[in-house]
């Protein structure tokens, strides 16, 4: 039984603007691909913590993407839905 409903990666939160967490399988690999990624991250660059702090800012604005292109659209909720 296909529907033609969009299956999201990222649900929205119930209260306020943003993202829940992943609801698929898809959703859940980015995360865990962008954790190991963050890992890796601190694990080279920490001696800078200039350029840590740098990178990591550029990661969270590349989960904020994946969010925005993958999940509902962005908007606030107030636990009504």
């Amino acid at each position: 039984m296909e529907t033609n409903k969009p299956r999201f990666w990222f649900p929205a939160k119930k209260y306020g603007w943003g993202w829940g967490p992943p609801n698929c399988w898809q959703g859940w690999a980015a995360m865990v691909i962008w954790l190991a990624l963050l890992i890796a991250g601190a694990f080279f660059l920490m001696p800078n913590v200039a350029l840590f702090i740098a990178y990591t800012i550029f990661m969270a604005a590349l989960l904020s993407l994946v969010c925005y292109l993958k999940g509902e659209p962005p908007r606030w909720h107030w636990g009504k839905d």
